[in-house]
């Protein structure tokens, strides 16, 4: 095998569903310093498994993987990273197989693993006007919603765009991930953040700018963004277990579930006087008051609890 790129063996793993239309284009527009290309054909209906296999019968470099039944875009990943693996690569890129990724774009992405820069980058559309142009509205704000949420979850404060595929990491990255953890479907992006952050590995940004064509998003934002909220929940308590109680504590944890109680006290408390209020006029500003008092409190601990959460980070991304 020769090393084309930096003396780095460097895979792309393609996972692909159903993008008869576009496999093609999106495997000739890999660069030949690119040693393994992975493509995942995750139980397509249409012919993208059968045009994988022309493709890798003229590109001695594509391996093809076939699963039998559908198992999501994460686990298609995880399947070519482990055939990434077995095949000696130093870093491995995911590039979707829409042709969504544009491939010149791909030594931004390599250059600061081999620099020793970072364990995992990824792309971010986000930076600006320019780089999203093309993305719809209800696109960039369901974009932007996910992103912070992931910050709080995942912990990596510095991280935007967190839903971009376009990925590179680490053989030592992907030797450790160990994918029961990491959400098989969509929403896997934002998964690998928060086991990335567990585990004390750098992630950084990238700004690539978005490019869509003819490709068709399978993502239905109205039903993702309520079921990414609600893994992201569950990966925040996730973090807050493994990181902060179990490897060291800390007491964030502490001002985190403080300022929940607060929150919610003071929420329920709210209600309760504007109910009270239709009975008996005289208690509405006691009780409001109090509950607005309970509620600011629990603002503050949240706060607190981000702060020293964004601390504690910093010396992770060197930051």
């Amino acid at each position: 095998m020769i090393h084309l790129y930096r003396n780095n063996i460097i895979a792309v793993v393609v996972p692909a569903y159903n993008e008869q239309e576009l496999i093609g284009e999106t495997l000739q527009s890999l660069p030949p310093y690119i040693d393994l290309i992975v493509a995942v054909n995750d139980a397509s209906q249409d012919r993208t498994g059968e045009l994988i296999e022309e493709f890798s019968a003229k590109d001695s470099r594509i391996a093809a993987i076939h699963h039998e039944k559908n198992r999501g875009v994460g686990a298609a990943i995880c399947s070519g990273y482990a055939r990434a693996l077995e095949g000696g690569a130093d870093v491995v890129a995911v590039m979707a197989g829409d042709n969504q990724m544009e491939p010149k774009y791909l030594p931004s992405l390599l250059d600061p693993i081999i620099d020793d820069r970072a364990d995992y980058t990824k792309g971010n559309r986000l930076y600006n006007a320019e780089y999203r142009q093309g993305m719809s509205a209800w696109r960039t704000f369901g974009n932007i919603l996910l992103t912070y949420l992931t910050k709080i979850a995942s912990g990596n404060w510095h991280i935007m765009d967190p839903q971009n595929g376009y990925t590179a990491a680490s053989k030592e990255v992907l030797e450790h991930l160990d994918i029961n953890q990491i959400y098989p479907r969509y929403g896997y992006c934002n998964s690998m953040l928060v086991w990335l952050n567990i585990h004390g590995y750098r992630a950084l940004d990238v700004l690539i700018p978005a490019k869509y064509a003819n490709e068709k998003s399978k993502i239905r934002y109205s039903a993702y963004i309520p079921s990414v909220s609600l893994l992201l929940l569950n990966n925040f308590l996730w973090r807050m277990r493994e990181k902060y109680v179990l490897l060291e504590f800390h007491p964030l944890v502490l001002f985190y579930a403080s300022g929940v109680l607060f929150l919610v006290i003071g929420m329920m408390g709210g209600l309760y006087t504007l109910y009270s209020s239709l009975f008996d006029v005289n208690i509405l500003f006691v009780r409001g008051a109090l509950s607005l008092v309970i509620f600011t409190i629990g603002i503050l601990f949240f706060l607190f609890a981000m702060f020293f959460d964004m601390q504690s980070n910093q010396r992770i991304n060197g930051r």
